[in-house]
């Protein structure tokens, strides 16, 4: 694993435990959601934008969680993705 994929890792498991679309973070541990980083990470490493990664998020909400995914705000969460991916100067040879 390379310092900045670490890097990339570590912070998308903090935006997804701010995000807590199960609302555990406070008291589960902090890798509730490392199941969504490597398929998130892989996606947008891709070039994913914003429809496909709130799809993403809705169908792992819907599906693998088990809630409601219209209470996730799938569509805000992907706009911060991408726009922290974007944001992530040399990101893409992740």
């Amino acid at each position: 694993m390379t310092p900045d994929f670490g890097l990339a890792h570590s912070d998308l498991r903090l935006i997804l435990n701010e995000w807590d679309p199960i609302g555990v973070a406070e008291f589960a541990p902090d890798d509730e959601y490392d199941c969504l980083i490597d398929p998130l990470l892989s996606r947008l490493r891709d070039g994913a934008g914003k429809a496909a990664i709130s799809t993403f998020l809705w169908n792992e909400v819907e599906e693998h969680f088990g809630l409601d995914p219209r209470s996730a705000d799938t569509d805000t969460m992907a706009d911060r993705l991408v726009a922290w991916w974007a944001a992530r100067a040399g990101a893409p040879e992740l």
